[in-house]
């Protein structure tokens, strides 16, 4: 059905009220309370030797599907058989306290498996992959995008930037240009890169850890010289710096003019961010692993950095990400999600981010797989450095699973 279609119907439906309702309204409407949860299914798909993206389905009895992403659980390391094995063990776990149920009884799984999600990044991961795809079918049992069911969208479309720091290869000043500058050929108006990546180990020698200081701060400069004035530019710095340290590099890229500086020091670390913003002039931003609204208050309510980034894989789902953007609203923080991901995550977090308030940019995982974009049905789409917010059902796509097949962990 197309979108207009789709929509000329949904008019339709609300100026004729119960009668047309109930002549057309899908089958997923009047079945809709009465689904219920039947098993869960996890896919992992490997995207290149480095990332293993791992998507969860969620099905019930009458054939509706739902989906959600627990990928990047693990670290910075290759995820594994056993990692994933791992993940599958505390997804099951979790869907022990829905199955049976209705996929509509989203906050009664929330409250249920808080404790269980509150336990490390892993446990968080495969809550909020499982609050995911339960929104994405709640969506498609009511015949409704999921910015519809969190309040109604207030944008078309969402500015994006392009993370290209997986893509980058050799990791040389000249490597991290020529990506940057591909990417801005191919529309995005922003770019990120995480330079310091395999940074020294405390207790280094001085003379190695000083050569991988300006090593990043060389591709940095390399970076802006190559895409622009015009470009927004940010760091990660992925907190492997102290204060002292993160200052000075800050310091020494004041020339570049950076859109943001991202978590120098692990975010937990709220003095040492605090003191670092108060040191610096570039904004700040960070938070990507963090759980819960509560995870986020000190960030926020201290206005430690003045961009939060809540992941919609790790911080407890779609929900939790939209109180979480409310509240630091509230802070006047912005807020610009998360997601060095596979195109499910980015598909959920394009439904949270259309009805915030306070959105910033959201990030995409540039130039990892050039298959990635068939992975979803209809293929992910990105136009001019930004991408549109669908008008179907749900999160709007599907798995393409001959290609998830094609590429097995």
């Amino acid at each position: 059905m197309s979108q207009l279609t789709r929509a000329t119907r949904r008019r339709f439906l609300a100026a004729c009220g119960s009668t047309a309702s109930a002549l057309l309204a899908p089958r997923w409407l009047h079945a809709a309370p009465r689904l219920k949860l039947t098993s869960l299914d996890l896919l992992p798909v490997r995207a290149t030797e480095r990332t293993v993206w791992l998507f969860v389905r969620l099905r019930t009895d009458a054939g509706l599907t739902g989906l959600g992403e627990a990928s990047d659980a693990f670290g910075f390391a290759n995820t594994t058989r056993e990692d994933a094995t791992r993940m599958e063990a505390e997804l099951r776990g979790l869907f022990a306290l829905i199955a049976g149920r209705s996929p509509l009884d989203i906050e009664p799984f929330r409250q249920r498996g808080l404790q269980l999600a509150s336990r490390g990044l892993v446990q968080a991961t495969a809550y909020s992959a499982i609050e995911q795809a339960l929104w994405d079918l709640a969506g498609k049992a009511l015949d409704v995008p999921v910015a519809t069911l969190l309040g109604g969208r207030v944008r078309d479309r969402l500015a994006v930037y392009a993370n290209v720091n997986r893509a980058t290869s050799p990791r040389t000043a000249a490597g991290f240009a020529a990506a940057a500058t591909r990417a801005v050929r191919e529309g995005f108006k922003a770019v990120k890169a995480a330079p310091w990546d395999g940074f020294p180990p405390a207790g280094s020698p001085a003379d190695r850890v000083e050569a991988a200081v300006q090593a990043g701060i060389a591709a940095t400069r390399a970076m802006r010289v190559a895409v622009g004035p015009d470009v927004e530019l940010m760091v990660d710095c992925h907190s492997f710096f102290d204060v002292a340290l993160a200052t000075r590099v800050a310091k020494a890229l004041e020339p570049v003019g950076l859109a943001w500086y991202e978590e120098p020091v692990a975010p937990e670390r709220l003095d040492d961010t605090l003191a670092i913003r108060g040191a610096i002039r570039q904004p700040m931003a960070g938070g990507e692993v963090l759980f819960g609204v509560a995870g986020f208050a000190p960030l926020s309510r201290n206005r430690a950095v003045q961009v939060i980034m809540p992941d919609v894989k790790h911080c407890g789902g779609l929900l939790e990400l939209t109180r979480i953007a409310a509240m630091a609203d509230a802070d006047g923080v912005a807020v610009a999600p998360h997601n060095p991901s596979g195109p499910v995550s980015t598909a959920a977090t394009v439904q949270a981010c259309a009805v915030l308030k306070n959105f910033r940019l959201l990030e995409y995982q540039w130039g990892e797989a050039a298959w990635r974009h068939d992975l979803l049905s209809p293929p992910e789409r990105f136009a001019g450095g930004a991408i549109e917010v669908p008008d179907r059902p749900g999160f709007g796509v599907e798995l393409n699973d001959g290609l998830v097949r094609a590429h097995p962990l």
